[in-house]
């Protein structure tokens, strides 16, 4: 096996024994990912890259808009609201190649990936 089945395969292990709380984690992870080397192709000028990423960026938010059972907790409707802005932040800095509203992004994603985080370890009983 290549080294990249093997990661491939790693990967896909990891996701599917993790629990629901690490997935999340996994997908603002990744997001926070996608929006440091989005604005870094931006900056560098390289649209392709920067489209790549944005684009990726924007599949991870529609997957935690789609799984988001609004109806089950008060703070539902507004955490939909807030995937909404973002989706539309994503889109404008994708067409407009805007460093701006990506670090906009940034400044949402980054303190809900943290708190999604401790969340999913005090609920696995792991000091965070």
């Amino acid at each position: 096996m290549s080294a990249a089945s093997l990661r491939a395969r790693y990967l896909g292990d990891a996701v599917a024994t993790a629990s629901p709380q690490q997935v999340l984690v996994m997908l603002y992870d990744r997001l926070t990912l996608d929006l440091e080397r989005a604005q870094l192709a931006v900056a560098e000028g390289n649209r392709a890259r920067a489209n790549e990423e944005l684009q990726h960026a924007q599949a991870i938010v529609l997957e935690l808009l789609s799984s988001l059972q609004v109806d089950l907790w008060e703070g539902g409707p507004r955490l939909a609201a807030l995937y909404n802005w973002l989706l539309n932040e994503l889109v404008q800095a994708n067409l407009k190649f805007d460093t701006n509203r990506i670090a906009s992004c940034r400044a949402v994603v980054e303190p809900l990936r943290d708190a999604w985080r401790q969340a999913a370890a005090s609920l696995a009983g792991v000091p965070s």
